[in-house]
């Protein structure tokens, strides 16, 4: 509610009727920017349905709704931390598969591999030079992994730096994130303003799309305290994708509730049923109140299958979707290609005029060859 208070008010319609966004910075007049969203997805494993439900299944909402979409499969985030390369390309063509299946149309919707576009790193660097130290090691994403590492990558560090890139580079007015991802945002939109007040209005000022339901926040099946995550150790704490309907059955069952057999949705004490009970609610349309009143005859232990009966009839399509794109790694790898094409002609525009801005325009130096003698 919160945030669609904010779109609301930050959206205003031009005289056609088309959405536009306009920043506010400074009394100077500002120019109106078109709504566009961006985001991207990492290729580092096989997507969970937290994942789904969350980010993915609202990317296909955005797109169908008409709004202007660019997606990215951001490959160069990945490598922050160490990849083995063909596990990483694997991964790439399985995302990519998994997105469009999810229904991310390349028709509708611009989605391209982030490392097609070289303008990504050139704007990073240019954007690494307009920030702080200080500043980004408050961040969450470097905080979080360095202190597990005895030597930190330079990537780790300067992750939101490019990820603040990837959305610049698009001019985007809007980014759809999860809560966790919030602070990195308002390094881009730091950096917006600090380019703008000092080169001329370039950026719009980012917003947050935030989801405010439940789909952003499933919990591990082992342990409903925490947050549903692939890097988990244990590999029955979240549904993949790409899971069979045996093993569904399998982690549903063995997913941790409490010692009370009534099937009642509170998530504050009672967060392991909560959790199912949610998942059964995203993946059926029922409300968590119609659940419980059609479960109020049974026990956890009973209704367990019937939450894996809904979510394996609504993921069934989809994983089937995702072998059959795999089989065909040459369309995968167009889609890519076209969208990449698409992507960069964009972000060379944005590119040749942050250039001309600071004072690097590219000089036409292959044909400026002028004889030293003659100008001597």
């Amino acid at each position: 509610m919160i945030t669609r208070k904010i779109l609301k008010n930050l959206s205003i319609k031009s005289k056609t009727g088309q959405l536009w966004y306009s920043t506010k910075l400074s009394k100077k007049k500002e120019p109106e920017f078109p709504k566009k969203i961006f985001s991207g997805v990492q290729p580092t494993g096989a997507l969970h349905i937290g994942n789904y439900f969350g980010a993915i299944k609202r990317w296909v909402d955005l797109q169908n709704s008409g709004e202007n979409v660019t997606y990215s499969v951001v490959d160069l985030h990945s490598i922050t931390l160490p990849q083995d390369p063909k596990v990483l390309r694997d991964n790439t063509m399985k995302l990519t598969a998994t997105l469009l299946a999810c229904g991310i149309d390349p028709k509708k919707a611009t989605l391209f591999l982030q490392s097609s576009v070289p303008q990504h790193t050139e704007l990073s660097w240019i954007l690494g030079c307009l920030t702080t130290m200080t500043r980004l090691t408050h961040l969450p994403q470097y905080k979080e992994k360095s202190a597990t590492l005895k030597e930190i990558p330079l990537g780790l560090f300067m992750y939101p730096v490019l990820q603040a890139a990837d959305i610049m580079l698009y001019k985007a007015s809007h980014v759809p994130v999860g809560e966790d991802q919030v602070q990195h945002l308002q390094l881009a939109m730091h950096l917006a303003k600090i380019f703008n007040n000092k080169y001329g209005f370039t950026f719009p000022q980012c917003q947050p799309i935030i989801a405010d339901d439940p789909s952003a926040r499933l919990k591990s099946l082992r342990d409903p305290t925490k947050k549903m995550s692939k890097s988990d150790s244990d590999p029955k704490s979240c549904i993949y994708l790409t899971d069979s309907p045996k093993e569904i059955l399998n982690k549903i069952k063995k997913a941790v509730t409490d010692c009370t057999s009534e099937v009642a949705f509170d998530p504050i004490n009672r967060s392991g049923v909560a959790n199912l009970i949610t998942i059964h609610s995203l993946a059926s349309n029922l409300s968590p109140e119609e659940i419980c009143e059609s479960a109020k005859e049974i026990d956890t232990g009973k209704y367990k299958p019937k939450v894996a009966e809904a979510l394996i009839e609504h993921l069934n399509p989809i994983r089937e979707k995702i072998e059959d794109y795999l089989k065909h790694p040459e369309y995968l790898e167009q889609v890519l290609s076209e969208g990449g094409e698409r992507a960069s002609n964009f972000a060379e525009e944005t590119l040749s005029e942050v250039k001309e801005k600071i004072g690097i325009a590219n000089l036409n130096l292959t044909k400026s060859r002028i004889s030293l003698k003659n100008v001597c």
